[in-house]
């Protein structure tokens, strides 16, 4: 599967697991929710001091694997580098994310506010590899 096709299936379908690598190398998996960037980067909102967040500060490498509504209909997973991007630099991916999953918000002024005291981050993943390529 390509990258263009993998990014075709993130952005009608927004939950996922996000991989990323404990300080020991296991796996640490997150169900998230996530937006996919006109950049074509992946987009997860969340708090600064998240594992995850930890996890993308000691190693970007990253995997996510995002499911369609129906669990066992179609899937992708993308394989990429993540960086973390701190406010104020996230509020106007915050917004945009917020914009592809749930569409406009009622009052702007109060979801910055909220995204600041809840020390919201942006995970950043962008793209180096896509999948599947067979089904089984």
């Amino acid at each position: 599967m390509d990258i263009d096709l993998a990014l075709a299936h993130f952005s009608q379908n927004h939950r996922s697991v996000l991989a990323t690598r404990r300080r020991d190398g296991r796996p640490q998996l997150s169900p998230v929710v996530h937006a996919v960037g006109n950049d074509g980067r992946i987009l997860i909102s969340t708090r600064s001091g998240a594992i995850k967040a930890r996890n993308i500060g000691r190693d970007p490498r990253v995997s996510i694997c995002a499911l369609s509504d129906a669990f066992f209909g179609k899937w992708a997973q993308v394989d990429g580098t993540a960086t973390i991007i701190g406010l104020p630099e996230a509020m106007p991916l915050l917004r945009f994310y917020y914009s592809q999953i749930s569409g406009e918000h009622p009052d702007w002024d109060e979801y910055e506010r909220d995204m600041v005291s809840q020390g919201r981050v942006v995970i950043a993943v962008e793209p180096e590899a896509a999948g599947p390529d067979v089904a089984g």
